[in-house]
Formats: C-alpha cells, sequence, structure tokens
C-alpha cells in the first residue's frame, strides 16, 4: 500500500510545540478529518463539526447495529463512544487543529506507507483522516494478553490516510531488522506495524524482580518492522504524582525535613 490513489482522505498537517504539541490539519474543500471527542483545539471559519458513531470509516456497517458495535469497539480500547467529525463546507482551504491531552510527543502515520495497519497502545488515538479505521486487536498468545502490560486488546488502526497518535515523553522511531530483537518495558511500547511480532518474557533472576524496579516481565519485539517506544508511560507519571500527592512527613517545611528529602531523592 505504498503507492497508487488513496481511498481515504488526503490530507496536509503540520505539528506545533515540544512538550505539549498540537497539530494542524488542513482541509481542501469537503476533505473531512475525524478526532477523538475533546481533541479540537480551534478551526477555521467554515469548518463543520458532526459528532459520529464509531470511527466513519468505509469498513463501518452504517446499520444501527453496525454503528452500535463499531462504538463498543472504541470503548473496549479506550476511547470515547463518540468521535468528531471536522469537514471543511467553505471555499478553499481551512485548518482545524488538535492538542494532545498531556506532555509527549504526536506522531504522525502514513499508513499508505506503512503496510496498512498499525497496532497501538489502547488510547493512542488522537485524530486521522476521514475512511480511517479504528478498532481493535485481540493478542493472539495467552501469556501476552495477560501479561504484557496493555492486556488482550490494543488498538488497530487501519487504512492508507494519516493518522495521529499520542505518546509521553520522548518518543523513539526505530527500524528493526528481520530477526532483530529489543526488549522493552511493557508500558513503553507505543505502536508497531503489523509485521512486527510482540511477545513478553519473564525477568530472569529472583533479585532482579523483586528489587530491580522493572516489574516482571519485559515486551520483546521481533522484526522486521518499524516500533515506537515512549519514555514516559502515562501509567507511570499518573502513580509518580500521586505517590507524590500522598506522601506526608510530620517534619516537612523543617531544615531536617529538607535534609530528609534531599537524601531520599525527593529533591
Amino acid at each position: 500500500m505504498n503507492s497508487g490513489i488513496r481511498s481515504n482522505h488526503e490530507i496536509d498537517y503540520k505539528i506545533y510545540g515540544e512538550e505539549l504539541q498540537f497539530v494542524e490539519i488542513e482541509l481542501d474543500p469537503n476533505e473531512t478529518a475525524v478526532a477523538e471527542s475533546g481533541a479540537m483545539m480551534m478551526m477555521d471559519d467554515g469548518i463543520q463539526m458532526q459528532t459520529i458513531f464509531g470511527d466513519g470509516s468505509q469498513q463501518q456497517d452504517n446499520s444501527l447495529l453496525g454503528k452500535l458495535f463499531s462504538a463498543g469497539k472504541r470503548v473496549i480500547v479506550g476511547e470515547s463512544l463518540f468521535m468528531t467529525a471536522f469537514t471543511n463546507v467553505g471555499q478553499g482551504k481551512k485548518r482545524v487543529s488538535f492538542a494532545a491531552p498531556y506532555t509527549g510527543k504526536i506522531i504522525p502515520l502514513d499508513l499508505q506507507e506503512l503496510g496498512g495497519r498499525i497496532i497501538a497502545q489502547k488510547d493512542a488515538f488522537l485524530c486521522a483522516a476521514k475512511g480511517v479505521s479504528i478498532g481493535i486487536e485481540f493478542q493472539r498468545k495467552l501469556g501476552t494478553g495477560i501479561f504484557g502490560g496493555e492486556g488482550f486488546i490494543m488498538e488497530k488502526i487501519e487504512g492508507d490516510g494519516m493518522a495521529f497518535v499520542h505518546a509521553g515523553g520522548y518518543v523513539l522511531e526505530k527500524e528493526l531488522q528481520a530477526g532483530e530483537i529489543l526488549k522493552v518495558d511493557t508500558g513503553c511500547v507505543v505502536a508497531y506495524t503489523s509485521n512486527v511480532d510482540f511477545d513478553i518474557e519473564f525477568v530472569r533472576g529472583i533479585r532482579n524482580w523483586m528489587f530491580g524496579g522493572e516489574g516482571l516481565f519485559f515486551a520483546v519485539l521481533r522484526g522486521p518492522g518499524k516500533i515506537w517506544i515512549q519514555s514516559l508511560p502515562i501509567s507511570r507519571l499518573a502513580a509518580r504524582l500521586v505517590e507524590y500527592g500522598t506522601y506526608h512527613r510530620k517534619e516537612e517545611g523543617s531544615i531536617l525535613g529538607g535534609l530528609g528529602n534531599i537524601f531520599d531523592g525527593r529533591e
């Protein structure tokens, strides 16, 4: 799917910012972008908003039952029940912008150049050209589903248009050669092309998994294919914030408390 005419709407885009990014999508007349509910930041006059069930793709069944099933699949992968379509109904080019939900990077994915399908972590999707399908991907291996960090279900993004996902912290894009293996913390896997083999591996050594702080399992990614890795999973950030917000000491505010914070890494 790396050549030929696209069946999905063809959109231009520009990403702004460093750590708190937004993507600006340029729409020709009658072109449409679809986005996660609440992602819209700003838009030009002449763009019409419409709330839809599912993803509005050609793969979606247009019957009521089909629309409910499509929307239900999105709930399973952590997305909201509805999506919003933004269509240029005016004259000339119009722009609509979508903001990242937390600090990190927006990853542009040209599905036509990536084999037509990307597997991503749950709730990674931000926006896409109309026609891109957002569904569910079941882990085929029992162990991977139970211990892989994302459960049995991940997000499947299919089509031949542009799609945008979001990840936390710095994002590394890496091309794996045939047979090349990379071991990754399970929460740091953002997305990978469909030809990458995803499995899990038990951390060896009782001291490693009891005191190493890295969990019991690695994600094992085997090439060939392209992968995206994030340095700060939102789950890790949330856990640190909760820990910091609920950690109280009697000596806080005192000189002794300040020294204690320095010694235990809290300053």
